[in-house]
């Protein structure tokens, strides 16, 4: 069987567990609105979007590392920022760590994983991610400003995301923050 090979949107030779703040999009899959539906303005989660939103903020608990900023969980996506802190200590006398890695790839997978698990104990055989996820790394305060506001105003301009259904194929798909 040929598999599909992606031409990867990460940054060549950067390191992803590098202090600073991350912007994150993880979407659902095939943009299915899994998560529940905006209401005048407002996202109403349902019984999975409540789990997608306890999942993430468990996230430090299973990362220290990590601080959670700014996030919204919309019908088929969730945006968020994710922090990574410099660890405190003297790294060079710990002993060597054997747990989890410690970059965006590896938080944003756990995330993705207590989701799924949950999801596949309650309705077997239904797919909750689509695969991968689109990141951003956030360069200076002028980019935070601009993506922390994009990110709390989403749901009052779901109409006009990228992501509704109704808007697939009308422009391009990716998650990116548009002057809208």
């Amino acid at each position: 069987m040929k598999r599909h090979s992606r031409r990867s949107i990460r940054l060549k030779g950067y390191d992803y567990s590098a202090p600073g703040a991350y912007f994150v999009t993880v979407c659902t899959q095939n943009r299915e609105c899994l998560l529940g539906e905006i209401v005048e303005g407002e996202m109403v989660l349902n019984v999975t979007g409540k789990v997608v939103e306890k999942c993430w903020l468990e996230i430090p608990s299973h990362f220290p590392h990590v601080k959670l900023d700014a996030f919204c969980i919309m019908p088929n996506h969730i945006h968020g920022i994710l922090i990574i802190i410099e660890s405190v200590g003297a790294k060079k006398f710990l002993p060597l760590q054997h747990g989890t890695s410690k970059t965006i790839g590896s938080i944003v997978r756990g995330f993705k994983i207590g989701v799924t698990k949950w999801v596949r104990q309650h309705s077997p055989g239904q797919k909750i991610w689509q695969r991968n996820y689109y990141e951003h790394i956030i360069r200076d305060e002028i980019d935070y400003n601009r993506i922390y506001e994009y990110t709390q105003n989403n749901p009052l301009k779901w109409e006009l995301d990228s992501l509704h259904p109704a808007n697939v194929g009308a422009k391009n798909l990716s998650p990116k923050m548009e002057n809208k």
